[in-house]
């Protein structure tokens, strides 16, 4: 009823507009018609006159059409087929060459109703009405003899109308959510456009951008057909979808070089290890491990389509390779001239936003499975197993994540994948070493003697800050020295090496589970045969020379060095800007500690309040919490800012290849990254308390700030809080933002947009509103892995549980990466790659770094050395050797000898104060408060302890890195195999086609190849 009462509405207000009272007239089409006709008539005159006036003032030859660069490699798609005639988009590939003047004339959408457009289109492909269809064609075709048969097509009878209405609302009902395919249900589609016609002044270029676009999408033999935006969800958005024939999909295979399958592989997959029945909860089945049999390949060619295993065209290309290959056609279209220059590519017309978005669609909704006419729905299949976070503890479904998403971020997750698992010996390792400081905590003779109320008690220490700090006793940094104890014990040495040995087999291992993956995935020659193909259309578009590539002897685009210098100068001077602010604002954040520790100093002394909770919150935790609370804040603010920057130079720099892109933001991202993360742990290590003076000639910074002190025990608990609080934050923020932020997006974005839940919300629709993953997402990825790795092996020395930690993210963060890119993100354009690239060198670097870090951490920020110093050297003690090593490694100062700046405001008893180092006594006047000679040997223990464990770490790398083949011995004979049988298979097939078109016959033929094959082998052996 409510339906009925709209339709009469609607009809009374056209009829009110077109001056005719449907009350008054017998027949209801007459009125439709009349007043359809009148619109009609009015806009084409109105656009005639304006064709012919802009006609006249502007006819450049810069308008002259010029075909698409590949075009002379699909020459096969510039004649149309007659079943592609009747497209609902109207538009065939017959019309392509239609001159400039045809091609302005009006679209006319024939219609009987709103959104009658889309229905009568699938009339057309069923065949029930085909008169509809031609007017249809000839009306998006702007034919002016249209109006004639639009008034012989408006005499049908009244029963006829109301029939094709009712079964359009049948059909529109009956269609799948979840379709994706034309309205015919045979063609698939592989991508989708999107724009909103909006009313701007800019919006009759964007229109003619879209015409000219899709004009020569059609030359490149694809296959369009529009969505009107009354079929729209919020029913202002225009949908393009595209599909792509066979002829296009074997041209372009064969350009951009990818394998198919030749025949099955009778090479057996590796056999399960003894540890499968142990490992059975972690397995998935083996249909989901395994979709799809081995195959022997071989680059395709569409000249021997008969080599290779096609069973059915419409699924012989995977769903990731269609739409690599449908972006890559999207990527290299033009859409015409402007400014004297050529444009091109989807990129750009996006960046104006043309067209508001451009994605491949998912197989359908990821919590039921496929439905008719779809056949599989892998999206769902990726969700069951592994999407879902009650398989947290499952192995992924690699083969799977490779053939939905592509190599690109298959190769990330394996990577993931892998890191998690070296992790687990780590992380058992750092909790075994932890467990080890609890045990031994009550014999630690240090934090017993600091404890003791005689002992620890009756030391007097100096003040901490001057004027305002008062004297503090040793026993009030009780719980602080058995905290210490936890991360500053005798296996902090061992777990530094076994880090050491554990970051080798960690990438030595890599290299051999990537070059089984590159043999699994078919990615050993990828590098060799995408270096000329992965040219940047912006580099192309920008480039006004060309020069001859001296390996394919043909001309590529150049630019010449001079012209990026400008550039390259830019972007250093940015990132050492950046990185420059970066430090100014590690040393603002260390202003604040020094300035605040006096006054939480002066505030808890004075506070009665405070006085029961001193023992386990002293200024120095407050203000190492607040500190690194600061700079967290900090990083994440300069890390928002910079990201944007670094990504507009990146593109300023004009790269020649997307290799080449992300390599140069890459190394940008990186060094800032690595300064915002590490700077305040390096200074926390290596600066904090080493240049502090003694008292009464303590060393400022900026004549103002008095430099910090470490506690009795020394600054590794700092440095265990310090990147306890950045490496935790970090990982909970990051997993945080990525699971929330694409959901509150998606959520607001289809509560904005479903104005009418009766209409079709249609697959594209639904794809239409997730987030975007964009070509940088994956980068944010690996660069915030890379980040963790770096808090996991640069300062692990200090924090035996950063392995841990980072696992339990690690397992987290595969499952919300996995969570959001199958259920919040629309589907990632599929990209091939062999390796992660870059990063791999970078996490080489990291490692190298790592054994000097570590062995600085347990020599200059840890207490082991010194203690074994005293433990060897200068212990009295034979029961108890570390007996007395407290009260050894304080100096005394006294306190007559403060100057009047430095002194405590309130005067106490007492007559000399204590503090870290080792010096001479004040009674010494000759040697009065130099150091004294122990420190000396500690410095030389120090520095000799960072010469061995790196010459014994390294030593033991190169030996891992020498015994350990980058190519694993099975994978070798796999793929001397597979190479053989490749060439065998071509062989014989090459063999039979030459006797099928010769005619010659077949066992003389045979004779004589035997022989021409005998005289080779001999001639090989006599070589």
């Amino acid at each position: 009823m409510g339906r009925g009462k709209s339709d009469r509405v609607q009809r009374r207000r056209l009829a009110s507009r077109s001056g005719k009272d449907p009350k008054r007239q017998g027949r209801p089409r007459d009125w439709y018609w009349e007043a359809y006709l009148e619109r009609a008539q009015k806009r084409y005159r109105e656009r005639s006159v304006k064709r012919r006036v802009k006609g006249e003032e502007s006819e450049s030859p810069d308008e002259a059409e010029w075909t698409f660069p590949l075009e002379r490699k699909a020459k096969l798609h510039s004649i149309p087929r007659a079943e592609e005639k009747g497209d609902s988009d109207g538009e065939t590939s017959g019309i392509f060459k239609v001159p400039k003047q045809q091609s302005r004339r009006p679209k006319i959408r024939f219609s009987l109703a709103p959104k009658l457009s889309r229905r009568w289109s699938q009339w057309s492909a069923t065949g029930t009405r085909p008169r509809s269809s031609v007017i249809n064609e000839l009306a998006k075709m702007g034919d002016p003899d249209l109006l004639e048969m639009v008034e012989q097509e408006g005499k049908s009878s009244n029963r006829d109308i109301t029939y094709s209405i009712q079964m359009s609302e049948f059909q529109k009902r009956e269609q799948s959510k979840d379709s994706v395919f034309f309205r015919d249900g045979i063609r698939q589609i592989d991508f989708v456009l999107s724009y909103v016609d909006d009313i701007k002044k800019d919006s009759d270029l964007k229109a003619e951008r879209r015409k000219e676009f899709e004009l020569n999408l059609r030359k490149t033999g694809l296959e369009l057909e529009v969505e009107d935006k009354r079929d729209s969800e919020d029913g202002r958005t225009y949908f393009v979808k595209i599909h792509a024939p066979w002829e296009v999909l074997v041209t372009y295979a064969e350009v951009l070089g990818i394998k198919m399958p030749i025949k099955e592989s009778d090479i057996p997959r590796p056999e399960n290890s003894p540890l499968r029945y142990m490992l059975g909860p972690v397995k998935l089945p083996q249909d989901v491990m395994f979709p799809r049999p081995e195959y022997f390949t071989a680059q395709f060619s569409r000249h021997r389509q008969e080599l290779f295993l096609i069973e059915d065209e419409a699924t012989f290309f995977p769903s990731s390779s269609r739409n690599r290959i449908v972006y890559y056609i999207l990527s290299r279209c033009p859409f015409g001239i402007e400014d004297g220059k050529k444009r091109f590519g989807i990129e750009r017309l996006l960046t104006s936003n043309t067209y508001s978005s451009a994605y491949p669609l998912h197989d359908g909704q990821y919590w039921k499975p496929a439905e008719p006419p779809n056949t599989v729905n892998e999206r769902y299949s990726l969700y069951q197993n592994w999407a879902r976070f009650s398989y947290f503890y499952k192995e992924q479904p690699l083969d799977l994540i490779k053939d939905y998403f592509g190599e690109k971020i298959g190769i990330y997750f394996v990577f993931l994948g892998y890191y998690t698992e070296m992790l687990l010996i780590a992380a058992v390792v750092g909790l075994a070493c932890l467990i080890y400081g609890i045990l031994s905590m009550d014999a630690n003779e240090s934090s017993t003697e600091i404890c003791d109320p005689e002992i620890g008690g009756q030391m007097i220490m100096c003040p901490l800050c001057d004027q305002v700090c008062d004297y503090w006793r040793l026993n009030s940094t009780c719980l602080t020295s058995k905290l210490s104890h936890l991360f500053d014990n005798e296996s902090t040495v061992f777990f530094a090496i076994f880090m050491g040995i554990w970051v080798t087999l960690f990438l030595e291992f890599w290299k051999q589970r990537q070059a089984r993956l590159e043999y699994e995935w078919d990615l050993v020659d990828f590098e060799e045969e995408q270096q000329q193909l992965q040219l940047r259309p912006e580099f192309e578009a920008m480039c006004k020379h060309r020069k001859m590539n001296p390996v394919t002897k043909e001309m590529e685009p150049y630019m010449p060095l001079w012209n990026r210098i400008p550039w390259y100068f830019l972007s250093g001077a940015t990132v050492t800007f950046w990185m420059a602010l970066v430090v100014s604002s590690m040393v603002a954040v260390l202003v604040y500690r020094l300035s605040v520790f006096a006054t939480f100093a002066s505030f808890m002394e004075s506070e009665a309040s405070f006085q029961h909770v001193k023992v386990y919150f002293t200024p120095q935790i407050a203000t190492s919490l607040s500190g690194s609370c600061l700079n967290f804040m900090v990083i994440l603010m300069l890390n928002f800012f910079y990201e944007k920057i670094s990504a507009w130079i990146t593109k300023m720099e004009i790269p020649r290849t997307y290799q080449e892109y992300e390599s140069s933001l890459t190394l940008k991202m990186f060094l800032f990254q690595f300064v915002n993360y590490y700077s305040s742990c390096f200074y926390v290590a290596f600066f904090k308390g080493k240049f502090v003076g003694y008292p009464g000639k303590y060393t400022y910074l900026f004549n103002v700030w008095r430099s910090e002190e470490c506690d009795p025990g020394g600054c590794l608990i700092e440095l265990t809080t310090q990147l306890t609080i950045i490496m935790t934050g970090k990982q909970i923020f990051g997993n945080i933002k990525e699971a929330i932020y694409p959901l509150v997006f998606n959520w607001w974005r289809r509560r904005k947009a479903r104005t009418n839940s009766e209409k079709l919300y249609s697959r594209w629709e639904q794809d239409h509103d997730l987030e975007t993953f964009g070509q940088l997402g994956l980068f944010y990825e690996y660069l915030e892995t890379v980040i963790q790795f770096g808090f996991v092996t640069l300062f692990v020395a200090s924090f035996p549980l950063a392995p841990l930690l980072a696992l339990l993210n690690n397992i987290i963060e595969i499952r919300v990466d996995a969570w959001k890119l199958t259920t919040q993100y629309r589907r990632p354009v599929a990209a091939k790659a062999h390796s992660i690239g870059v990063w791999q060198d970078i996490l080489y670097g990291m490692a190298v770094v790592s054994v000097a870090t570590n062995a600085f951490i347990v020599a200059f920020t840890s207490d082991i050395i010194p203690r074994l110093v005293y433990y060897y050297a200068y212990s009295t003690n034979a029961t108890h050797p570390f007996k007395g090593y407290v009260n050894n490694s304080l100096s005394v100062f006294l306190i007559a000898d403060f100057p009047n700046h430095t002194a405590p405001s309130e005067k106490r008893d007492y007559t000399t104060c204590r503090y870290r180092d080792y010096r001479h006594p004040p009674e010494d006047d000759e040697n009065k408060y130099l150091h004294n000679m122990q420190f000396w040997h500690v410095l030389a223990a120090k520095m000799t302890f960072i010469i061995v464990m790196e010459h014994i770490v390294f030593l033991v790398k190169f030996l891992l890195a020498w015994m350990i083949p980058d190519v694993p011995k099975d994978v070798e004979e796999r793929l001397k195999r597979e190479k053989l049988m490749t060439v065998k298979i071509l062989h014989d097939f090459e063999l039979k086609k030459l006797k099928e078109n010769l005619g010659i016959n077949s066992e003389a033929f045979s004779k004589q190849v035997l022989m021409e094959e005998s005289k080779v082998q001999l001639a090989k052996s006599t070589i």
